[in-house]
């Protein structure tokens, strides 16, 4: 007798489908799949998966946008115990390279759109036995259709349990190659439950989901709003008039959005005129959201927030909706640029270079533990050894945790600038420069300086219609962090190159400044 149920992902599969079986699951467009329908396909996919030779725990790629297709596939590995094994679709054909060849699946799924490019990767591919089409085929593909049909509908000779990898989610790469993070059925579903809750999610939840599914973001998501059987909505890429006529067509009652994006729908004039009264909640991710963006963010939407803050590896602070308190006291207005409190079942602390407690309101490294949380990158020993050292995920995140427990986002240890001896976090200095008010983004990079080793660069957008000196912008700073950390030169963008979670992709203006990534 367990003193728990030890369940997978293909439990819930089944609770779903016999208790909201006619009911929404992936709502793509004008096609949707509901609870029922996704477990039939699931099975039908993998017993196709089973025939063409997978066997338990065998990678299955996927190269594919949003679809109710990628949603399948996922179920279906995650129901027969499969690893699913994620690429993100943005990647350079020698990225891509990298990363399927690290999986090893021994089936590829991909989307039309990428026939060129698997023609292209196909022969340096050398686990791949099978290649499958999403709307097309060619000689060496077969199509998704023609595939699924030869599955039978009770399903693979096997199923997945617990202890099982559910699928290996690649890093974006900021700090140097992908590295696939192992995600089993027990933390996977751990995570997903606590997601859940921290956001109140209900089974009539209507939520959006435009984060890529190859990103931790959207896969959980999206899981966490199946967990009480919910629908999720999904686009294919972002687009703020497209998400704005979403939440008044579908009467949207959830959306994911990084920080960026919501500002992004808030500067499109059709969020004045547009019904949003449907959406009840907005959870956002990837970093703290600007004071100012978040309180016309409540206005617009007099709806509630809630902010996670993780990685692929962990996730693990939430800033929860009554914490979200814009004319709150001088404290609480100060806590909404936190990312929150631990998750529930984790603990959490910040340390110096030798790995000792930091007292509060110290910078150091943010290390957490969790029962939801990677097991450890695949074929990457060295990395997981020095990532899970003393059991503890060790983030490369600098923060600081004041007298209540609020956790600070400092900085990336690799951010760090290190000008004539002195550190400085570029965080700071693009908290100083956002706060002036004709500055849409900013992203801060050091840059070489034959006196300094190191000068503080500021890359940033404006606000529609507004124009700023590189004077004004540095004197703005100066006013508001100490001299020597003020930007010493000043771009000005038209847009910042962005990862698919929404952060700026620093590496690429670093290289495009000349700057070693």
């Amino acid at each position: 007798m367990h003193s728990y149920l030890p369940l997978s992902f293909a439990d819930d599969l089944e609770h779903n489908a016999r208790w909201y079986g006619k009911l929404p699951a992936y709502i793509q467009d004008d096609r949707q799949i509901t609870h029922a329908g996704l477990l039939a396909r699931a099975k039908l996919l993998g017993s196709a998966l089973y025939k063409a030779g997978a066997r338990r725990q065998d990678r299955v790629g996927m190269l594919s946008m949003n679809s109710i297709e990628y949603g399948e596939v996922m179920a279906a590995t995650q129901w027969s115990g499969f690893i699913l094994s994620t690429v993100n679709f943005r990647l350079a054909a020698p990225e891509m390279d990298f990363i399927i060849n690290d999986g090893a699946p021994r089936i590829m799924i991909f989307e039309a759109q990428y026939l060129s490019l698997m023609e292209e990767l196909r022969p340096r591919l050398r686990s791949v036995r099978k290649y499958v089409c999403i709307g097309g085929q060619t000689e060496w593909a077969q199509s998704y259709d023609d595939f699924i049909a030869t599955g039978d509908a009770e399903g693979p000779p096997l199923r997945a349990r617990e202890e099982d990898i559910a699928c290996l989610i690649y890093t974006s790469g900021t700090t140097g190659r992908p590295k696939g993070c192992i995600w089993g059925h027990r933390e996977l579903r751990q995570l997903a439950q606590v997601d859940n809750w921290l956001s109140n999610m209900e089974q009539t939840e209507r939520g959006l989901i435009v984060m890529p599914m190859f990103h931790i973001g959207g896969l959980i998501i999206s899981l966490s709003l199946h967990f009480r059987g919910a629908s999720v909505y999904l686009h294919r890429q972002f687009d703020p008039a497209e998400v704005l006529k979403a939440i008044e067509r579908d009467r949207l009652t959830f959306l994911l959005l990084a920080p960026t994006m919501v500002q992004m729908v808030l500067d499109e004039p059709a969020v004045v005129t547009t019904d949003t009264s449907s959406v009840r909640m907005i959870m956002y991710s990837a970093a703290p959201m600007p004071l100012p963006v978040l309180k016309k963010a409540i206005e617009v939407f007099d709806c509630r927030f809630v902010n996670l803050y993780g990685q692929t590896e962990i996730c693990m602070f939430c800033l929860s909706p009554t914490q979200h308190l814009p004319n709150g006291t001088e404290k609480e207005r100060q806590r909404l640029t936190s990312v929150g409190n631990p998750y529930p079942n984790l603990r959490a602390k910040v340390v110096d270079d030798d790995d000792n407690e930091c007292p509060p309101n110290v910078s150091g490294e943010i290390v957490a533990q969790s029962g939801a949380m990677f097991r450890g990158y695949w074929n990457n020993h060295v990395a997981t050894i020095e990532t899970l050292r003393n059991g503890w995920v060790h983030t490369g995140d600098v923060g600081k945790i004041d007298e209540d427990g609020f956790l600070f986002l400092v900085d990336r240890k690799k951010d760090m600038i290190i000008s004539g001896g002195e550190n400085i976090y570029s965080r700071e200095v693009e908290e100083a420069v956002l706060r002036h008010p004709f500055v849409s983004e900013c992203a801060v990079i050091g840059i070489p300086d034959p006196k300094w080793g190191e000068s503080v660069c500021a890359v940033i957008t404006l606000k529609n219609g507004q124009t700023v000196t590189e004077a004004e912008v540095i004197e703005h700073a100066r006013t508001q962090i100490a001299s020597y950390k003020k930007p010493k030169k000043v771009i000005v963008v038209e847009a910042l190159p962005k990862l698919v979670t929404g952060k700026v992709n620093k590496i690429a203006l670093r290289e495009q400044y000349d700057v070693s990534a």
